[in-house]
């Protein structure tokens, strides 16, 4: 996989990832997919104060609830919360009532074929996604907001890197 990067990898630096997570509320908005499941693993590690995994999947929320929930103690809360990452209302109740301190969202379509077939679900989930949890950090006053988006989001050729796009 490195030979098409074009340029050697470039290591994430742990103690500055550490500071960034270390005794924070964390909320990973479509912790069900794989992006999102991935974060949540490699979150646990930063010892934050909570970790919330939002997913509008139940059945994916539910293996995740099985596979961290575990890992709750008193130092750390990991909470499941099931919900649409296109709720405004409740993402800002969210916020406020965890004091949420970082948002990964990383809740959108990826699938291009998918997406191609649906192109108007695609543009809604996408788009209106970023849009409200823009809006609720902004509400709650975040401290930060990362957005996982994609390479096909740099010169979009179809719709789903349009949407990408769009939401960047």
């Amino acid at each position: 996989s490195e030979e098409l990067l074009g340029r050697d990898p470039v290591k994430a630096d742990a103690k500055l990832l550490e500071k960034s997570i270390d005794g924070l509320v964390v909320c990973v908005i479509g912790s069900g997919g794989s992006i999102g499941n991935e974060l949540c693993n490699q979150i646990l590690c930063l010892s934050p104060k909570a970790l919330l995994m939002l997913d509008i999947s139940e059945i994916s929320l539910y293996e995740l609830d099985k596979t961290y929930s575990k890992f709750s103690t008193s130092k750390l809360q990991v909470k499941s919360i099931l919900g649409d990452a296109k709720d405004l209302k409740l993402l800002k109740n969210i916020f406020i009532k965890y004091k949420v301190d970082i948002v990964f969202h990383a809740a959108a379509y990826k699938h291009v074929p998918i997406v191609e077939m649906n192109p108007l679900q695609g543009i809604s989930n996408n788009v209106l996604s970023t849009y409200s949890v823009c809006e609720a950090a902004k509400f709650a006053s975040l401290k930060q907001v990362i957005y996982i988006s994609t390479d096909k989001a740099v010169r979009p050729t179809n719709i789903m890197g349009a949407s990408k796009r769009v939401s960047e």
